[in-house]
């Protein structure tokens, strides 16, 4: 290689070639030595990601020359160009991008003076163009030798996440480490994704966690994608491996617009006008017994186009579902309950998870599709304890801000306070159905009749207390919980066969189009953190 300071041929053209003949010999042998670092480790270089991510040669990257100027703190021995991050911008399914990727072969991925620098050079590109941002993280956090500069860096960072919130799509990657301060970025930005094995997140280490507590953890205990996706609530999605990861992110956001002021991108409508046997067969997805529990998701796959659908936070609160899919050729978000999982019930972590997805689909203008089969809130002291009134109220926070075009379906039940906030028509919805067996009522019949006739059933014998207590449901169903008796008040819209769903939600989506609806001025609200 080429020392930097030995001189050069004259002429113009031969001063082009040998530096950039310099630069490429110099780019290749770093990529040979963060390979051999980075593969012993079962994870990819920075480069390696972008090359998965990207279109094939569309990358196109910046501050390439970027060398950190800490001579004072030693780190002049090796001033490696690029200084720990590769920035620039590409395209992924000829949609453009911008994007850093971190790079732990050099100083641990560690953020710096120059490193920050440049990662918020290419997030203002990002904004000032309308394009979303993807972030590969793979740091050993704050560059210790460059002191507070380090620190006001992840601090500036966090500003352009929050400014970017609501403009332009935020997807972090985690890849391997990401602790300390460089862990808040990612909770600000939109979509998570982690590695299994190789990848942790959190705010103070397993050694700091034993030196003040005493509990021994490991990194993977302590904030592996299992505890993140699955009990935090941190990561949105956990992949088996990085090209895993990387697939998991193009498919979003195929999904998603470059912007809030742009659309998402528009597909051909593979759908069928006329039903087809897979409405048909919705006929019969409600089990006859109430108590029994069905699969949601067979009802997502049979309205959105092709069945595919991409599935949000999936480990986390699985009683609510959230995904984004497709009907007509068109991005949507579904909100969804889980049968399967706590019968649909609302918890704090059901609340959350549904109230920021809502809050993304209406930022980015993509409408919303509820799918309601729900019990009602999780009753108990250990909800009440942990704030279920504050943090339960996200959720209706949400969908009343909600101004993007929302068509709901209840399926089998709606109760009490569950009825109220999942898309019902006094919260916004514009499209309401149901279907036959949808019950909207305060509370389950078996339930509110041990209330209402608390006193006759107590003065029964067991086995006239059953008999009695099943005519008095079958007579609270009819007159108190039938979805006729919302219809009647204009609160569904229309009382739908299963076999119809599909039809009727493409129907009021394709009428909704063109929907206008604003709020009141204001600077922002204050939703219930």
């Amino acid at each position: 290689m080429l020392a930097d300071d030995q001189p050069i041929r004259p002429g113009t053209a031969d001063r082009i070639a040998d530096l950039a003949a310099r630069r490429r010999e110099a780019v290749a042998i770093a990529e040979k030595h963060a390979a051999d670092r980075q593969h012993t480790k079962g994870k990819l270089t920075a480069r390696e990601r972008i090359d998965l991510l990207v279109d094939p040669g569309s990358f196109v990257e910046l501050d390439q020359l970027a060398r950190h100027r800490c001579a004072e703190f030693g780190l002049d021995a090796d001033r490696p160009y690029g200084d720990g991050v590769v920035t620039g911008h590409a395209r992924v399914d000829g949609r453009q991008i911008c994007l850093f990727s971190q790079d732990f072969s050099v100083f641990g991925g560690s953020m710096g003076e120059v490193f920050g620098a440049k990662v918020l050079k290419v997030m203002d590109l990002a904004m000032s163009i309308g394009c979303p941002i993807v972030g590969i993280n793979d740091s050993g956090g704050a560059r210790i030798q460059e002191g507070v500069v380090s620190l006001a860096y992840y601090a500036e960072l966090a500003r352009r996440n929050a400014h970017a919130s609501g403009v332009i799509p935020q997807i972090s990657m985690i890849m391997g480490p990401c602790a300390g301060g460089a862990v808040y970025t990612p909770a600000i930005t939109d979509f998570t994704v982690m590695v299994e094995e190789t990848s942790h997140m959190f705010v103070t280490g397993p050694q700091v966690v034993q030196a003040t507590t005493g509990e021994r953890v490991t990194p993977q205990d302590l904030g592996g994608p299992t505890v993140n996706t699955a009990v935090s609530g941190n990561a949105h999605h956990s992949a088996a491996d990085e090209a895993d990861a990387i697939d998991w992110v193009q498919t979003l956001l195929g999904y998603l617009p470059s912007n809030n002021l742009d659309t998402a991108p528009e597909f051909e409508d593979p759908s069928s006008p006329e039903p087809t046997g897979d409405d048909l067969a919705l006929d019969t997805l409600i089990p006859d017994s109430p108590q029994q529990a069905y699969d949601m998701t067979e009802l997502i796959a049979r309205i959105v186009d092709d069945g595919e659908f991409t599935e949000i936070h999936g480990a986390f609160a699985p009683n609510m579902i959230c995904a984004f899919g497709r009907i007509q050729g068109r991005s949507i978000g579904v909100v969804a309950n889980q049968p399967r999982h706590q019968a649909g019930v609302i918890d704090i972590d059901a609340s959350e998870k549904a109230a920021r997805f809502v809050r993304f689909c209406d930022a980015f203008g993509i409408p919303l599709l509820t799918l309601a089969d729900v019990p009602g809130y999780l009753p108990g002291v250990a909800q009440e304890r942990a704030g279920i009134i504050r943090r339960g109220a996200k959720l209706a926070y949400a969908y009343a801000e909600a101004t993007v075009p929302q068509v709901t379906v209840v399926t089998r039940k709606a109760y009490g306070g569950g009825y109220a906030v999942m898309g019902s028509k006094h919260l916004g919805a514009d499209v309401n159905l149901a279907w036959p067996t949808a019950e909207i009522a305060v509370m389950g019949a078996e339930g509110a009749i041990r209330i209402l006739h608390r006193r006759e059933l107590a003065g029964l014998d067991e086995a006239g207390r059953e008999q009695v207590e099943c005519r008095l449901a079958e007579q609270y169903r009819e007159h108190h919980a039938s979805v006729y008796s919302a219809a009647e008040r204009g609160y569904v819209d229309a009382v739908i066969t299963p076999a119809e769903t599909r039809l009727q939600v493409a129907q009021a989506f394709r009428a909704l189009r063109n929907k206008r609806k604003t709020l009141p001025a204001r600077k922002h609200g204050n939703i219930p953190l």
